[in-house]
């Protein structure tokens, strides 16, 4: 039976930016008219929120962030290198980036052949990187030869449609160059010391946004701006017993699987009970809760309207690495939980045995 290692991180865009510019997403939120003056006013805010603000607007605690994730970031690296996969497989958000008004799946497997991926041409809009310096200093020429297995992608997709997942699959992109920024950055964030990446890739986007994919473009809204709300994405339950399928099709095939989660967890931008100010933490803490002590149901029973209150859309992306998880009986060997109010999102690593 074939070995499948577990790993949970982060794509969090502007970690790809200088320190000083880290808190734009709380930046522009404070110009939301919408917002009332006292909940923007800095002297209402939790110690810790006007701690990490400071007088700097969040710089010098960036460089904390950024060392932080950083450090996490090599030690999922190290656990993925140590295991030498045949493939690496990532769930991640498409965020209005390939797929737009005239497909939306719940579900993709994307069976690409080898492709090159320029991060800073091609997901400027979606990575938050349009007309900005990222923090490498690097150019539009900087670039990755993404190796493909389409014969491990199209296994998968006949084992899931087999399993009773109507898998959607594409063979190349549709309105994107190469893949969205939660794939790219997972990789450029994964190599963030610039050794290479030559793990052949297979992206199997998620429908996180769901009523917001097109209303809202998966981005940031005014607070008070009217949504045409489009039909939700699927629900934490459905991507559960999609990673426990995809974990039951992988362990019985020859290759050696890396199989990825790539999401922050709660989007201040899309928590309109911390008036979109900070993410809900509490709310976050008692997933994470559950990931550590393999508490499954907890996060099966949570609904898409729950992850929707709590900012949580992108957690549909560890849903089903936590449903492999289950399913292959695999111990948490690490994790971590970074929190912040200033830069969006909390941050949570994982690493899990082989199985």
């Amino acid at each position: 039976m074939a070995e499948i290692l577990g790993l949970g991180l982060s794509h969090y865009p502007p970690l790809c930016l200088p320190d000083e510019m880290m808190s734009g997403i709380l930046r522009a939120t404070l110009k939301d008219p919408g917002i009332p003056a006292e909940a923007k006013d800095p002297q209402n805010w939790p110690a810790a929120m006007r701690a990490e603000w400071s007088d700097d607007q969040g710089t010098k605690a960036a460089a904390v962030h950024r060392e932080l994730l950083v450090a996490e970031f090599r030690k999922v690296r190290k656990a993925l290198d140590d295991f030498a996969p045949d493939v690496v497989l990532i769930w991640g958000d498409d965020q209005y980036e390939n797929f737009k008004e005239d497909v939306i799946p719940p579900f993709t497997v994307l069976a690409y052949e080898d492709m090159d991926i320029f991060p800073w041409r091609h997901a400027q809009g979606s990575s938050m990187m349009a007309g900005k310096p990222n923090a490498w200093g690097e150019g539009p020429d900087k670039h990755y030869r993404l190796r493909g297995r389409r014969d491990i992608a199209r296994h998968l997709v006949g084992g899931l449609i087999e399993s009773g997942f109507d898998m959607s699959y594409a063979y190349k992109p549709l309105h994107h160059e190469s893949l969205a920024h939660a794939f790219t950055n997972a990789i450029l964030y994964l190599d963030y010391d610039r050794v290479g990446w030559d793990h052949p890739t297979i992206a199997v986007p998620i429908n996180c946004y769901g009523r917001k994919v097109i209303s809202a473009r998966g981005f940031m809204t005014n607070i008070r701006s009217e949504l045409d709300f489009d039909p939700p994405g699927p629900s934490p339950a459905r991507c559960m017993a999609m990673g426990a399928a995809t974990a039951r099709i992988l362990r019985a095939s020859p290759w050696r699987v890396a199989v990825v989660a790539s999401s922050s967890w709660s989007h201040a931008f899309l928590c309109d009970s911390t008036w979109r100010l900070r993410p809900d933490t509490p709310a976050d803490r008692e997933l994470y809760r559950a990931l550590r002590e393999h508490d499954y149901g907890t996060w099966r029973a949570n609904t898409t309207e729950h992850f929707e209150d709590a900012g949580q859309q992108e957690l549909l992306n560890w849903c089903p690495l936590l449903g492999a998880m289950e399913e292959l009986g695999a111990r948490l060997e690490w994790s971590t939980f970074t929190g912040t109010d200033v830069f969006n999102s909390n941050k949570v690593f994982a690493v899990y045995e082989t199985k």
